[in-house]
């Protein structure tokens, strides 16, 4: 009977909705909470409706000939070259390039999951191999499904400017939403707008999130997990604008 007691008193933890909820105002409870669940399956439903709503209303909206086209635009390189094109081989090679980008955006909850495989692969490695931490590789992958929702709120705001005003002919689908610097100044270099685009409201957020998750997974210091994840975020600056610069 004892036994009976304490099962029922014990705590059950947090609801899905709530950790999803408490991701973006008491993220601590949420992550803590992930210690004792690893459960996902909400954050990517959420994150895979809105992707699949960012890609219809880009496909309406704007149409993937006109994604093409100012991608194409926006790299002087690339911009050159099917200049140079004949009108027809030009033509052929845009449609190709627009089907090949419906494809893509539409299997953007498939990418979802590759990234935050790898991604956590990567923290999972860092934390327990580099600092001596236990944590699971579970832990930091349902970590990153939730450290990611905020860009949530990056989905909305490219489905209200797409629908109430956006112009089609300036979407930009690498800087789909007005969240960060490089979207207000396309007319600078490729490779400064790369840069520019890494400080974005949102993905710091996300940033800010995954030390904070890392550091309770992990059990680690917030600075030791700070360093950890900002010096990733460098890495993947660095490769970032040199490769734009590379090849633009």
């Amino acid at each position: 009977m004892a036994d009976e007691v304490l099962v029922a008193e014990a705590p059950r933890g947090m609801s899905q909705l709530r950790r999803v909820l408490d991701t973006f105002v008491a993220p601590t409870a949420t992550f803590t909470d992930i210690l004792r669940c690893t459960q996902w399956w909400l954050p990517f439903l959420l994150m895979t409706f809105a992707t699949l709503a960012v890609a219809y209303t880009i496909d309406r909206q704007v149409g993937f000939q006109q994604v093409v086209e100012t991608q194409i635009h926006l790299n002087p390189a690339q911009d050159e070259q099917m200049a140079a094109m004949q009108p027809e081989d030009r033509a052929v090679q845009l449609q190709r390039m627009a089907t090949g980008y419906r494809y893509v955006t539409y299997a953007t909850p498939v990418l979802i999951l590759v990234i935050a495989a790898m991604g956590s692969l990567v923290l999972w490695v860092s934390f327990n191999f580099g600092l001596g931490a236990r944590a699971t590789y579970a832990q930091f992958f349902c970590l990153w499904m939730f450290a990611n929702l905020p860009r949530l709120l990056a989905a909305l705001v490219t489905v209200i400017t797409l629908c109430f005003g956006g112009s089609p002919e300036s979407f930009d689908l690498k800087q789909a939403a007005g969240t960060n610097i490089g979207y207000y100044v396309p007319d600078v270099w490729p490779w400064l707008r790369a840069l520019l685009s890494f400080f974005d409201v949102v993905g710091l957020w996300v940033v800010a999130l995954l030390i904070v998750g890392s550091a309770i997974i992990a059990k680690v210091k917030v600075g030791q997990a700070a360093a950890v994840i900002i010096g990733w975020w460098l890495l993947v600056v660095i490769v970032s604008v040199a490769a734009t610069a590379v090849f633009s």
